[in-house]
C-alpha cells in the first residue's frame, strides 16, 4: 500500500509525477510485451480450432463416402396415380432391381362391434348389478378388465379406454337421440381377426360378442369384419394382415395406402441410389475446398500462421492423398474431378465430369473412393489423428492455453513487482519530501529572526 497519498506536498516537488514515470518506465515495455504474446497465442489458438472445425467436416464426409453400402443402396421410385397416392415404398440394398405395377383392391382393417337395438336408452345406463369380468381378444391379443357393481354404460366405456392392458380396442358411445349405442373398434386387423368379447356374468352379455346366457348383445356385420390387405404386383396377388408387405418384392417394403380406382396402378421403379452418392460427393468437396480455403488464409503472408509447420504439413498431405490413385492406377481426375488454380476441387475436368462418370460407370466410384483402403478411407484415417479427441490438434491447443496461463502468472508478477517497487519509491520520496520540507520551514524561520533585528532591512528588490 501507498504510505502517502501524494508525495511532495510539504516539498512541492512533482514527485508523484516522478513515482509515476519510473512505475511507466519499467511497466510499459513488459506489459506490451506480454500484450503481444497474449494476442499471437489468442490468434493461433482461434486458428487451431478453425482448423479442427473444418479437418472435422471433411473426416466426417470421408467417412460417409468410404461407407460400402452407399454405393449399393437403392432407391424406390413411385409414380401415383391421377386419384392420389396408393402405396409407398422403401428398398433396402438388397432389393431387385426393376420396374412394377401396384394394384390396391383391399386396405386391412380392424373389426367392429356395435350393441343392440334398444339395449341402453342412454350412457348413464347400468350394464350390470352384480358387475363381472369382460375378456377382450383378437387375434393373439388379449385383456381382462373388471366391470364393478352397478356400473354404468359410460363408466364401463372409460375403463376400457383407460385399461393399461388394451392392446387397442377403443369404446364409443353413440347417442342416437333415443338410445344410446356402444360401439367397440379393434385395431387388430387381417382376415380372422375379428374381435371376440366373452364374459364370466350373463349380466355382462349386452356388451359381449359371445354369451354366457342366451345371446350377446354385441355383433359384428359382415362390412365391419377384420380383414387383410390385398394388392396385386405384375398381376401376382398378395396378401397381409396389415397395410405392410415386406419382400412382397425382394428388399422392398410396400404400405397400401387407399384402395385403388378402377383399373389404376402405381408405377414403381427401383435402381440404384446413385443420387444418395451425388450427395455425399457434393458434401466431401464442400468440406474439402472449405480446408483448402483455411489453410491458404493461415498460411497467407502477414499471416500468424505463416510458415507454421502444421499447416504446411496438412497442405502437402491433403494434395499428395487427392493425387494418388488406387488399384488399376484410377484416381479423382477418372471419376470427373478436377483442379481449379487455387488447389479446389471441381466436379469436372476437361475430359469427363461426375455427373457423367456416375451415369456411365457408377461401379468406379465404389472401386475408388470406398472400403478403408479407397481414397476416402485414407481421407478418414489421415485426418483421424488431428481431429480425434486427444489427438494432435487437442494436443496443441492445451500447449497454446497453457502459453497464455503463463503469460497472466507474467502479468501478475509484474504487477507484484510494480507494487513493491511503488511502495519503495513512495518510502524513499517521502523521506525526501519531509527533509526538503523541514528545510524550507527552516529558512523561513530564519527569514523571519532576521528581519526583526534592528536595522535589518529586507531587500525587496526595490532600488
Amino acid at each position: 500500500m501507498p504510505l502517502v497519498t501524494s508525495t511532495g506536498a510539504r516539498s512541492g516537488l512533482d514527485l508523484e509525477g516522478i513515482i509515476k514515470a519510473t512505475l511507466d518506465a519499467t511497466r510499459i515495455p513488459k506489459q506490451n510485451r506480454l500484450d503481444q504474446q497474449e494476442g499471437r497465442l489468442q490468434v493461433e489458438l482461434s486458428a487451431v480450432g478453425e482448423m479442427k472445425s473444418t479437418l472435422s467436416k471433411l473426416q466426417d464426409a470421408a467417412e460417409s463416402l468410404k461407407d460400402t453400402s452407399l454405393y449399393n443402396s437403392m432407391k424406390a421410385t413411385v409414380t401415383q396415380p391421377e386419384s392420389g397416392k396408393i402405396a409407398t415404398v422403401e428398398s433396402s440394398e438388397t432389393a431387385s432391381k426393376g420396374t412394377f405395377d401396384i394394384f390396391v383392391s383391399q386396405l386391412a382393417q380392424g373389426s367392429r362391434a356395435v350393441s343392440a337395438d334398444g339395449a341402453f336408452a342412454d350412457s348413464q345406463a347400468v350394464v350390470s348389478a352384480a358387475g363381472g369380468t369382460l375378456t377382450f381378444g383378437a387375434g393373439e391379443e388379449s385383456f381382462d378388465l373388471q366391470v364393478d357393481a352397478g356400473a354404468t354404460l359410460q363408466e364401463i366405456r372409460n375403463a376400457i379406454n383407460e385399461s393399461e392392458d388394451n392392446f387397442g380396442v377403443t369404446a364409443n358411445i353413440i347417442n342416437t337421440g333415443s338410445e344410446s349405442k356402444l360401439v367397440f373398434s379393434s385395431e387388430v386387423s387381417g382376415a380372422g381377426n375379428d374381435l371376440v368379447v366373452s364374459n364370466d356374468n350373463a349380466e355382462l352379455d349386452s356388451i359381449s360378442t359371445v354369451a354366457t346366457g342366451a345371446t350377446a348383445g354385441m355383433t359384428i356385420a359382415a362390412k365391419d369384419q377384420a380383414t387383410d390387405a390385398v394388392i396385386t404386383v405384375d398381376g401376382i396377388q398378395a396378401s397381409s394382415d396389415t397395410n405392410t408387405f415386406t419382400d412382397v418384392i425382394q428388399g422392398s417394403t410396400i404400405t397400401a395406402v387407399k384402395t385403388s380406382e378402377g383399373t389404376e396402378t402405381a408405377s414403381l421403379s427401383i435402381a440404384r441410389d446413385d443420387g444418395g452418392v451425388k450427395k455425399q460427393i457434393d458434401a466431401f468437396v464442400k468440406a474439402y475446398n472449405g480446408v483448402v480455403s483455411s489453410l491458404s488464409e493461415m498460411a497467407a503472408e502477414g499471416s500468424s500462421l505463416q510458415g507454421d509447420a502444421t499447416v504446411r504439413a496438412l497442405q502437402g498431405q491433403l494434395n499428395d492423398m487427392i493425387m494418388s490413385s488406387m488399384g488399376g492406377g484410377r484416381s479423382l481426375f477418372d471419376l470427373g474431378f478436377g483442379l481449379d488454380n487455387e488447389g479446389k476441387l471441381t466436379q469436372e475436368n476437361p475430359v469427363t465430369s461426375v455427373s457423367e462418370q456416375l451415369e456411365q460407370n457408377p461401379d468406379l466410384f465404389e472401386s475408388v473412393l470406398s472400403g478403408d483402403n479407397g481414397l476416402a478411407g485414407r481421407f478418414d484415417t489421415a485426418l483421424q489423428t488431428y481431429v480425434q479427441s486427444g489427438g494432435s490438434l487437442d494436443a496443441r491447443r492445451d500447449s497454446i492455453r497453457e502459453s497464455i496461463d503463463r503469460v497472466g502468472e507474467s502479468r501478475e508478477a509484474l504487477q507484484r513487482r510494480l507494487s513493491g517497487l511503488e511502495e519503495t519509491l513512495r518510502s524513499k520520496y517521502q523521506a525526501l519530501d519531509s527533509l526538503v520540507g523541514q528545510l524550507r520551514d527552516r529558512g523561513n524561520y530564519v527569514s523571519s529572526q532576521l528581519s526583526n533585528l534592528p536595522g535589518f532591512t529586507r531587500n525587496n528588490g526595490d532600488d
